[in-house]
Order: structure tokens, then sequence, then C-alpha cells
């Protein structure tokens, strides 16, 4: 029990009387027996009087003139009786301290928050010892210094949010020592190192006495427990060891914390490992789900389609195969260099590939939500595609052979029984007795060396021989390029057919490819002959559009008419043009004016300005007046007939050239 909480005793002489005859009548006491003294330091002791009042009998006895022996004997009754007393209250404290250490230890055995434990740890501690202040330090090794974790009774903000360098102050001293310390008057203590930011501190909170003791992990020291008062004190040892114990179990409580915050860790990553794996497992599951269905349409013979068949079953969604020429051109050609499926708008493409050769696109369609594991079946799928069309080019191969034997037999003209060439068509599945168109083939970059051209030619030889085999025609490699005897669907034409056949094989090899066609031919079994002068007439449409720079386009031999004859060979088409007509054509270009336009509807009119005014829709006067500037630009022999025959053959070269319509 506390001094300060323990009323005064005051008692009167007569009291004292009273207690001195009580203390002689007590029975079983004989008279003269110091004993019998006893009676009034019992009833101190049972009363739990404070020290002082331990002090008035004797005085009391004096006053009322009792024996010496009396008197003697109440002062040796006095020592006793404050001993015990001094044992009792040491027994109490002891008793207060072990409670209080039985409580924090039973709340570190239920702990569920450190700070709370931590807390209760400074508050007993600061009870007990009676202290002002207490407070606790915890050392931060990220930071290399040590920081105020929890206080206890302090008013000082700036005190609160202390935070000191290692070693300085009372703490690191205690820190570096691993030992007590307590000091009576901090600031006149020159045993630790001050700093004006600890002094400052200290000063803020008015702290005089100090006692730290250090918090123990094994070895290492991990903070500072500190109690404090802010008046002079000294603390006895039974403090200094009390304020140790409620260290240990702080320390033991931030260990625990510690464990505890380790323990939730690795369960947290035991939980997510758990998670992966089952992840993974069902990632595991469904691919090989995927690899037994590949396996088994790839080894029942099953086709291009069937894949994708089955791929949309496993993606829940709608995958298709396409051709090259038909999927997005820009989300194809990233697929093809990274290897990998991209997005397309709501599309997944995924290039078909071999040998940098691109087959087609395997695309899934309105799944813009793609999970990787979906993405990398969509890839394998597009793997297993590719492998198939391999495996059907190979098996294909033989049959283009067969294809381009038949193709040799008739550009070489040689003599062949009409039966037997129609029975080896039919066995290819084409028709000699529909309408074809032959098409001469070329490739226009030059390659680096002989083995990249060769590589090159085989390559348009491939996808060439793969176009006939699906169009049911027929290819051979010839004359360094590759020649096509296509068949002619009812309303196509022969231009627009080497349009498509120029863009389709340009694409196939990634390179540009030039293609010449010559007009329809029919009964081509009966007539070998035809097909040789088609041939012909088709690498003649090469060399036209070659001389005309649309290198990389497609035309058949209507296009040029007689134009043909005159371009075939090597032709100055350029400079020809420039030369007759190229003062006009800059004067367009710098002005913005239609004299070339106006030259070609004055030709096609008879040289009639009447006419052409009607087809222009413009005054008679305007067409004078543009003829009189062409002839300033060209001359005033313009329309004379040989000057007029070079002037429109000039006009139908730079219509040609710039693909300008008719």
């Amino acid at each position: 029990m506390s001094r300060d909480h323990v009323e005064p005793i005051e008692r009167s002489g007569s009291e004292a009387e009273a207690a001195v005859q009580g203390a002689e009548a007590a029975p079983g006491v004989p008279d003269g027996v110091p004993g019998g003294a006893e009676a009034p330091f019992l009833e101190l002791l049972a009363r739990g009087a404070p020290a002082e009042a331990y002090e008035r009998p004797v005085p009391l006895a004096r006053a009322e003139g009792l024996p010496a022996e009396r008197i003697a004997a109440l002062e040796h009754a006095k020592l006793l009786a404050l001993r015990v007393r001094s044992e009792l209250e040491g027994r109490r404290r002891r008793e207060a301290e072990l409670s209080a250490l039985f409580e924090t230890a039973h709340d570190l055995a239920g702990l569920r928050d450190v700070d709370a434990v931590l807390q209760a740890i400074v508050q007993r501690a600061r009870s007990l010892l009676g202290t002002d202040v207490a407070y606790l330090s915890l050392n931060d090794p990220v930071r290399g210094d040590t920081y105020m974790r929890v206080t206890e009774g302090s008013v000082a903000a700036r005190f609160q949010q202390l935070r000191l360098g290692m070693g300085e102050g009372l703490g690191g001293l205690v820190a570096q020592t691993a030992r007590p310390y307590v000091t009576d008057d901090y600031f006149r203590d020159d045993r630790f190192r001050h700093t004006t930011t600890i002094d400052a501190g200290v000063d803020d909170e008015g702290l005089v006495a100090i006692l730290g003791v250090p918090l123990m992990l094994g070895a290492n020291v991990i903070g500072v427990l500190f109690a404090a008062d802010r008046r002079a004190r000294v603390f006895e040892r039974e403090q200094i060891a009390l304020l140790g114990s409620f260290a240990a179990l702080a320390a033991a409580a931030i260990d625990t914390a510690n464990l505890l915050t380790e323990t939730r860790s690795a369960l947290a990553d035991l939980e997510r490992a758990n998670e992966i794996i089952q992840d993974r497992s069902a990632v595991i599951e469904r691919a090989s789900d995927v690899h037994d269905r590949l396996a088994e349409l790839v080894l029942r013979g099953g086709g291009v389609h069937d894949v994708a068949a089955a791929v949309s079953q496993v993606l829940a969604g709608t995958v298709e195969f396409t051709e090259a020429v038909e999927a997005p051109a820009g989300a194809l050609e990233t697929s093809r260099a990274e290897g990998h499926a991209v997005r397309h708008d709501d599309d997944w493409i995924a290039a078909v590939t071999a040998g940098g050769e691109l087959l087609g696109a395997l695309v899934l369609r309105g799944h813009p939500g793609l999970d990787p594991v979906d993405q990398r079946t969509l890839e394998r799928a597009a793997m297993v595609t590719s492998l198939l069309l391999l495996a059907r080019r190979s098996a294909a191969e033989a049959e283009q052979r067969v294809r381009g034997e038949l193709l040799d037999d008739l550009l070489d003209a040689r003599d062949r029984d009409p039966r037997v060439l129609r029975e080896r068509a039919s066995r290819l599945r084409a028709d000699l007795d529909a309408t074809h168109v032959v098409l001469a083939a070329r490739l226009e970059a030059g390659a680096a060396d002989a083995d990249q051209e060769a590589a090159a030619r085989r390559r348009l030889w491939s996808a060439a021989s793969h176009l006939a085999a699906t169009r049911h025609g027929l290819a051979a490699a010839r004359d360094g390029g590759t020649v096509l005897l296509l068949p002619l669907a009812p309303g196509d034409t022969a231009t627009e057919l080497a349009h498509r056949t120029a863009r389709h094989l340009g694409t196939a090899v990634h390179e540009a490819v030039t293609v010449g066609a010559s007009g329809p031919v029919q009964d081509l079994a009966a007539r070998p002959d035809a097909v040789v002068a088609a041939y012909a007439e088709g690498r003649r449409c090469v060399e036209a559009l070659r001389l005309l720079g649309r290198c990389g386009d497609g035309a058949a031999a209507d296009d040029f008419g007689f134009l043909g004859l005159l371009l075939a060979g090597d032709r100055d088409v350029t400079g020809f043009v420039e030369r007759t007509i190229g003062e006009v054509v800059a004067y367009d270009e710098r002005r913005g004016t239609d004299l070339v336009r106006t030259l070609d509807a004055y030709f096609a009119c008879g040289m009639s300005p009447a006419r052409t005014k009607d087809d222009l829709h413009v005054h008679v006067n305007t067409v004078a007046q543009r003829l009189e500037r062409v002839a300033r630009l060209l001359g005033e022999d313009w329309q004379s007939p040989a000057r007029a025959l070079e002037i429109q053959l000039a006009l139908r070269l730079h219509r040609l050239s710039a693909r300008i319509p008719d």
C-alpha cells in the first residue's frame, strides 16, 4: 500500500496509557515481561498503520512516567513490529509484482496485438515502480537508429516522437553494455553521450532520474525499457530487477509478435503457393486435354478445320482458319514476328507459319478477354495447324510435281493424245475443257546471293503450286519464275485474276511478285500450242508492267492492246513519255491545270474542239485556250500526223503507268 494513500494516525496520551495498560493486562503475559509491551504495536500492525505511528507509544509512555523497564520493553517491541511491518510490506510488494508479471505473461500468452501488450507492460512498470513516466524504445535496423515505441505518463509531444542515433543518451549506454543503468540526475551525468535532440526531449518532459534496462533477444539488444521521475530519486535493487523482468516480458512479446508475423507470412506464402499449384494443376489438365485432342486429330488424319473446331470447344469460342490475305495484315504480321497470338479489336490472331513462310492464321472470334493459358492454347493450335499444312504440302508435292510435268508437256507443245491429257488432268482434279488463263509470275526483289535467290524462287513455286491445287489448276517452275494455268470462273476476268494472284503470291512469299496474264484460252487438250502462245503473251505482260514501273502488280494482255507488242523487250518508256509530253505533265503538276486530260479528250473526239468541250463540259473558248497553251509547250507542229501519233502513244503510256482508267 502506498504511503500517499494512508491516513496518518494521531493518538492522545490517555489512549497511549490505555494501550500500555492493555498490554500489561494482556492475558498470558506476566507482569514485568517485555513481551507484554507488544500489544499496541500488534494493533498497529493489524490496522496497517504507517511507519511513523510506531514512534508514538514510547514517547507517550515516557510522558506518563512509566517505569524504565516498561519503556525498554516498548522500544524492543517497536523494533520487532517495524521489522515485521517491513517484511509484510515487502511480501505485499512482491505479491503485487508477481501478480503484475503473471498478468503480463497471461497477456503475452494470449497475444493478439503486440502494441496493446507493450502498452500494458509500460503501464504496470510505471505503477509498480511509482514513477512519473515509463517508456520503451526499439532499435530500427533499417534506418540504423532507435525510436520511441510506447510511452506512459508522457506529456511532451517532442519526447514521444524521439528518434535517436545508436549509442546516444542513456539508452545508448544500456544498448552498448547490455546492462541496466540508472542516473539520479540526467543532465549532470557524463557517463553517456548527450545530444541536443535527446536533451531537448528530456527537458521538455522535465525528467531528472531515469532507469533503463535492456530488451534482450538472445545476446542482442533490441531496445530499452525506461522508468523515470521528474525529481531526484534513488532506484532500489529490487526495482531495477522488477523493471528487468518487465523488459524480458516485453522482449518475449516482441519476439512472439515477430514469430507470429513470420508464421502468418509463411502461411500466406503457403496459401499463395497452394493457389498457384491448384492453378498450375488446372493448367496442366487443360493443356493435357488440348494435347490429347490435337494428337487424336493428327493420328486419325484430321484437317485444319478439325483443329479449329476442337480448339473452339476448348476455348468456348469460335475459331476459324483463314488464308493470310483474309486476315488483318497488321495483327498477322505482329503475330508472325513475335511468335504469339495478338489481339485485334475483339478477336485474337495467331499466325500459322513454317520456315518463315506465312501459311494463314487461326482467328478466335469475339473473345477479347483471353487469359495466358487460353492464349497459349491458341498458339499451340496454330503450331499444330502449321504441321498439318506442312504434312499436307509434303503429300501434295508429289502431286504438284505431276501437275508441273503436265503443264510442262502442254508448254512444250509435244504431240500428246488429247484423251491421255484429259485423263492425267482428271486425276489432278483439273478440267482441260474449261476456259483457262495462263499467268506468268516473277519475283521483283533482288537477292543478295545465288542461294537466297534460289530459296525465294522455291518459295514462289511452292506458293503457286498450293494456289493451283486449291483452284484446280496447274503450276510449274519455268524461265526463272513460275507459270500457272488457272480456270477462269464465270463473270471473272483475266485482269482481276492477275491482280488477285499477284497479291496472293506476294503475301505468301513476303516479296513483290509481278503477274502477267494471257487472254482466256479453251480446248487445251486438243490445242496444246494455245498454251505456248498464251504463256508468251503473259510474259510480255510482265515485261510491260516492269517497263511501266508497276512491279508487284498484275495485268492481262487486254489491258495493253497493241501496246503490248511495242512494250516487249527493253524499252525506255519513261524517257519517251518525258520527251514527248513531259512539258505538259509538268505544267499540270505545277499549276493544277487539266491540259493532259484535255489532250486525251481532244484526240478521243477526233481533234474536234466542239465535241471536246461537250466531253469536258466546258466552254469551247476554254478548250481553245488550253490547246493554245499546249502549242506553246509542245511546239506549233504538235498536231502534225507524226507528232500527233507520238503524243497519243505517250498519253496512252502515261495513263497506263499511272493506272489512270480510260
